[in-house]
């Protein structure tokens, strides 16, 4: 028992001059010190390791902004009509193969069916002279019309959608060397998307890539 007290300096006096209990009583306190930092070292580490799905593989992206959803849904447009085309100007005899690019300037809106209520107040007021003044105010309210989907849910009525603008048609063709079948190919197009011709341009194709 003596050994052990003395290996926390209790029962003897210590290097430094101090009363053995005194130099003991130091010696737990650092001790104590010692212990508190390597549990709050332990801590921490733990602290710092992320758990399952918490780490940046597992993040949940952000939303894409309104602004990114209209870019996306005009090339997703762009691609479709650009596919369409294409598959008409194939079937031009001579064309050969065709490849389309169709940029628009928008996308397609869609006007919504409203129910519309419209008021007409008239309000007669007589002045100090003895004259009569009518104010007359008009009131509107307007609300969407909904029909149930097949869910349950319910969604607008889409009254009429509006086609966006095209601002330019390129066409690539094999048969564009020849300049009736590249005249052919000029008309379809103008007639197809009912646009101006100075916005299509019809080119040939490079040798290579025919083959």
């Amino acid at each position: 028992m003596r050994k052990i007290l003395e290996v926390f300096g209790i029962g003897r006096t210590g290097k430094s001059g101090l009363p053995g209990k005194e130099q003991g009583r130091r010696n737990l306190w650092l001790a104590g010190l010692a212990a508190l930092g390597i549990i709050l070292l332990v801590f921490s580490g733990l602290s710092g390791v992320k758990g399952p799905g918490k780490g940046p593989a597992n993040a949940v992206s952000p939303a894409p902004s309104p602004q990114e959803q209209a870019v996306s849904s005009m090339a997703a447009e762009e691609d479709q009509l650009s596919g369409k085309l294409c598959e008409l100007l194939k079937r031009v005899e001579g064309a050969g193969k065709v490849q389309v690019s169709v940029r628009l300037s928008g996308t397609t809106k869609a006007e919504y069916a409203v129910n519309t209520t419209t008021g007409k107040k008239t309000t007669q007021e007589k002045d100090q002279s003895g004259g009569t003044r009518l104010t007359t105010e008009d009131s509107g309210s307007g609300q969407l019309v909904m029909n149930r989907n097949g869910s349950g849910g319910e969604q607008p009525v889409v009254e009429r959608e509006i086609a966006p603008r095209v601002a330019g048609v390129l066409v690539v063709a094999e048969g564009a060397r020849n300049a009736g079948v590249k005249a052919k190919l000029f008309e379809a197009t103008r007639v197809a998307l009912g646009i101006e011709p100075q916005k299509i341009l019809v080119l040939p194709m490079e040798r290579r890539e025919r083959e």
